[in-house]
């Protein structure tokens, strides 16, 4: 009989506790650092690049996202602990360490990420050109295709690049976060005089330039680029005629891209805006640059850009990883997952469209991306259109640029109705996004409203007030993701349609609080920070360690892309300790040791990683019947367990209370994921995430493909949900 895997957290038992010292059970590292643990999840991420079931130009995808993870980590993480180092902080984390001791730990660990990232792509560049996809350097070019450049620099590159020079006259030019620039010593043909000069990389045009044309005659159909960069040193004399190229090298720079904006600002977008320009200024924080660059060359970079030698990265390979993200052609499906096209509800469809009439039949949630984020837009859109329709209350944290969303609400606005829009500034590199998008809102006639100076609003709500003859109903939605229809199409969340009237209470009394400061009064179905959430969460937790104390079935499923806040660690603990079975399913940043005796014993940790992030926040409480029960107690959430999510953001915890959507929730999305072995990551009492052995496994269970392959359970219309199959999938 083949064992089962341990990755399989719905049928393999807990395994055997392991011993620790005291100290890692008692003191603070009885925690798992925050950036330690960030870190690991971005190697998970790049061991994707590597994941031989993945194919080719996805796995260029996952390394061009770990780069940018990377990038991110360092312009608001580490230059957080690097002003808090200098600012001689030593306040430690939760794991006992200070920043300086931090900063240690993560250099080392990022470095050797780094130099992992460069082997990854060589890698992955060698079997690319075995498939006909090349990226090459300006030798290589033939020489019509050297003709051919010329003609594409001087129609689309020419006009915009902006060579400066370097000397006494022409100060050291400023390089935006995330700056790519060139820097080349050429000498004047004419009397062999030197000059410095800095090209930055235009932004507006793609980093790697595709060629027109068929390849060499044994490789006709073979897809060729060229890095933009490589074009500039090809068509040196053409932006510096006269002058011959005699060094080079490439260099990027990142800067500190945290916000800080005044509490007390009279105009909270005007503020905004004065601090995003702010951020384009932040201090340098890493200065990566070409490996042998020429010596007197570096040495003026780094004096002038005035960065510590030790935050200089020389890059053995190519510098801009999260570029690559251009290479992944669409002409080459086959070097692409599967396409998939999300389903749309069939109790939608079994009611020509209309999700009013959807939603009053029974709450439905939707899985996305497995069904279709549309459905979202067309709840706004059929309001916005519906002249029974009165008011329209939505959040915005983040969504597109063009979003059909804000559309929506325009035109709800142009057309009479009450629309007030709640647009947060404060979401981490969406803040100018936000701002024009509300500028927009307030043109169309919606009430805009900014939130909180001190707090994010990260909740996802939106509410429709529809007049039925001689009544009001309240149509809710509550997300766990954005409303973002790009990012819809890859993250994997949750959104709840309900016309609960105890639901639509409680949002409306959300609002009211965003809108009017007044902090919210009995509260029916939902709970919300930070004022409640955390305290609810406690104490379910606690009862069902009295679940467990008193002998009853006691159990704890959780989802969510990370839990690092102390109280909740220590109350899982606790709860482990009084016998409370706990499987986790954490996609990120984790702070929980495991399977330790003594203390966690009855803790799993796992972490899916793959063709969609999972972004879903879910706990289910067995109330002591165990799990899955009818009796569960169910929760989604805007909120991870951390302590800005529970003590300084508004965010929602949602109780479900419709049969079918809970069962979609426990034995469904919640049952897939702790079944999921494919794509699954073990947390270990040590620190380290073990793959699942897929090796001796015929046809490893992967939630997303069950997800794809199968309807959910709420969005079955007439056809019922008996045919719904079990926990299977189809083969690779």
């Amino acid at each position: 009989m083949t064992a089962i895997p341990p990755a399989d957290f719905l049928n393999a038992p807990i395994p055997d506790p392991i011993d620790l010292d005291e100290a890692r059970r008692t003191t603070p590292k009885r925690f798992f650092n925050r950036e330690r643990s960030w870190l690991a999840f971005n190697w998970r991420v790049l061991e994707e690049a590597e994941n031989p079931r993945v194919p080719l130009l996805e796995r260029l995808r996952f390394l061009s996202i770990s780069a940018a993870n990377l990038d991110e980590f360092y312009t608001v993480r580490v230059a957080g602990l690097r002003e808090l180092a200098r600012a001689g902080n030593r306040t430690p984390a939760a794991d006992g360490r200070t920043p300086a001791e931090q900063l240690v730990m993560i250099d080392e660990d990022a470095g050797r990420l780094l130099a992992h990232q460069q082997f990854v792509w060589k890698a992955i560049r060698t079997e690319m050109e075995g498939e006909g996809l090349s990226l090459l350097a300006a030798a290589d070019l033939t020489g019509a295709e050297r003709r051919d450049m010329a003609k594409l620099f001087l129609n689309n590159v020419f006009p915009i690049v902006s060579p400066l020079a370097i000397d006494p006259a022409h100060p050291f030019p400023f390089l935006p976060n995330e700056g790519f620039a060139l820097a080349v010593e050429l000498q004047r043909t004419s009397d062999g005089r030197t000059l410095r000069a800095l090209l930055p990389i235009p932004t507006q045009i793609n980093r790697f330039l595709r060629l027109e044309g068929a390849g060499a005659a044994d490789a006709p159909h073979a897809i060729r680029f060229l890095p933009l960069e490589e074009l500039l040193l090809l068509q040196i004399e053409q932006i510096f005629p006269g002058y011959s190229l005699k060094g080079h090298c490439a260099f990027r720079v990142l800067r500190d891209s945290d916000l800080e904006v005044e509490e007390e600002a009279e105009d909270l977008v005007r503020e905004f805006e004065t601090a995003l320009k702010r951020r384009r200024r932040g201090d340098v924080i890493r200065l990566k640059m070409t490996a042998n660059a020429p010596a007197d060359l570096r040495r003026e970079i780094v004096e002038e850009i005035g960065i510590d030698e030790n935050e200089v990265i020389d890059v053995d390979g190519l510098i801009g990883l999260a570029a690559l993200k251009e290479l992944v052609v669409d002409d080459r499906k086959d070097l692409l997952w599967p396409s998939f096209t999300p389903r749309v509800p069939e109790r939608v469809q079994d009611h020509d469209g209309d999700m009013f009439a959807a939603v009053r039949q029974k709450d439905m949630l939707l899985h996305h991306p497995y069904e279709t984020f549309d459905m979202v837009v067309r709840f706004l859109t059929q309001a916005a259109n519906d002249p029974n329709v009165l008011a329209i209350k939505q959040t915005l944290y983040r969504t597109s640029r063009d979003s059909p969303i804000v559309a929506a609400l325009c035109e709800a606005a142009e057309q009479g109705k009450t629309v007030t829009a709640l647009v947060e500034l404060k979401a981490r590199f969406d803040e100018a996004a936000n701002i024009r998008q509300s500028r927009r809102l307030e043109r169309a006639g919606a009430h805009v409203v900014y939130g909180f100076t001190r707090m994010k609003t990260h909740a996802k709500i939106s509410t429709v007030v529809r007049r039925e003859g001689d009544r009001l109903v309240t149509y809710t939605h509550f997300g766990t993701g954005n409303y973002h229809p790009m990012t819809a199409r890859i993250y994997t969340d949750l959104s709840l349609f309900t016309c609960s009237a105890a639901l639509g209470r409680d949002a409306t009394k959300v609002f009211n609080y965003i809108s009017g400061y007044a902090p919210p009064d009995g509260l029916e179905s939902l709970s919300i920070s930070p004022s409640q959430m955390k305290d609810h969460l406690l104490t379910s937790i606690a009862a069902e360690a009295d679940h467990a104390r008193a002998g009853r079935p006691a159990v704890i499923w959780a989802k969510m892309n990370s839990v690092i806040e102390p109280d909740i660690i220590d109350a899982l603990y606790a709860a482990s300790q009084a016998g409370v079975r706990i499987d986790l399913v954490i996609r990120g940043i984790c702070g929980i040791r495991p399977g330790v005796r003594g203390l966690s014993e009855n803790i799993r940790v796992k972490s899916v990683v793959g063709r969609f992030l999972e972004h879903s926040r879910i706990v289910c409480f067995g109330n002591g019947h165990g799990l899955p029960a009818k009796k569960a107690r169910v929760y989604i959430s805007s909120a991870d367990w951390m302590g800005r999510n529970l003590n300084r953001r508004v965010e929602t915890l949602v109780e479900c209370v419709n049969p079918t959507v809970k069962a979609q929730i426990v034995s469904q999305i919640m049952a897939a994921n702790l079944a999921d072995v494919a794509q699954s990551w073990v947390l270990g009492a040590e620190g380290a995430w073990t793959r699942a052995d897929l090796s001796t496994l015929v046809n490893p269970f992967s939630c997303h493909r069950f997800f794809m392959e199968n309807p959910s359970l709420s969005g079955r219309g007439s056809a019922g949900a008996k045919d719904v199959p079990e926990l299977t999938h189809s083969s690779d």
